[in-house]
């Protein structure tokens, strides 16, 4: 008996959507509170880095507090350098200095990425925290970005070291937590995040890159 060429065309795209579909889908163990290794992998090396730059940010400033004519490391040109944003109210927003957050936060994504590396499974209630935890440290970044390129007009080169990890941190955490469900979107937007995390995160280095230009204008040329 004669098949239809077009019901079969059909049939199989109907099955290739639904593959892709499910690749986006959570597996039980992630449902439960667990992650693939890939995420693991991303909250040890950007807690890492996180750390070992706030570490090195504080060192310079505890310097700088012992003498004020101490010229640190990373002092590289009149653009790029941390002494001018040691020196600016926005290296202590809260009163405090901005680095104390960095190192008390750092850590716990490092040992969190560890836990979910051994294949643990975490609450929903932790999840949420780290969606809470992720979305305040990356609103933060984001206005000392803005006073970066305004307000300091200047680049702090342990300060892009944050910035550059607290983006894939904070679009991959949102990502996996809906995707498990601890963040109640739509499955639509769940699987958008999921499958376009990556792309997200190069569009957002992109939108910082093409803040800085704008903000910074011909100070650009002092790196040169």
């Amino acid at each position: 008996m004669p098949v239809n060429s077009s019901v079969t065309d059909q049939d199989e795209m109907s099955a290739t959507d639904d593959a892709v579909l499910k690749t986006w889908e959570p597996s039980e163990h992630q449902r439960a509170g667990g992650a693939n290794r890939g995420f693991g992998w991303l909250l040890v090396i950007t807690g890492v880095l996180g750390a070992l730059a706030s570490i090195a940010l504080t060192m310079d400033y505890i310097n700088v507090l012992r003498d004020p004519d101490h010229v640190p490391a990373c002092d590289i040109n009149p653009l790029v350098g941390c002494g001018i944003f040691l020196d600016s109210p926005q290296a202590s927003a809260f009163g405090f200095p901005n680095v104390v957050i960095g190192i008390a936060a750092f850590p716990v994504v490092v040992t969190t990425g560890i836990v979910l590396l051994s294949g643990a499974r975490l609450p929903r209630w932790y999840w949420r925290g780290m969606v809470g935890g992720a979305t305040l440290g990356i609103v933060f970044v984001t206005w000392l970005q803005y006073h970066s390129f305004s307000t300091i007009g200047g680049l702090c080169p342990y300060c892009m070291v944050v910035w550059v990890v607290m983006i894939p941190l904070f679009v991959h955490t949102i990502a996996r937590a809906a995707q498990n469900g601890s963040l109640p979107v739509p499955a639509a937007a769940a699987g958008f995040l999921v499958r376009y995390r990556w792309a997200l995160t190069i569009l957002w280095y992109l939108a910082v890159v093409a803040g800085a230009m704008f903000g910074l204008g011909d100070r650009l040329l002092l790196m040169f």
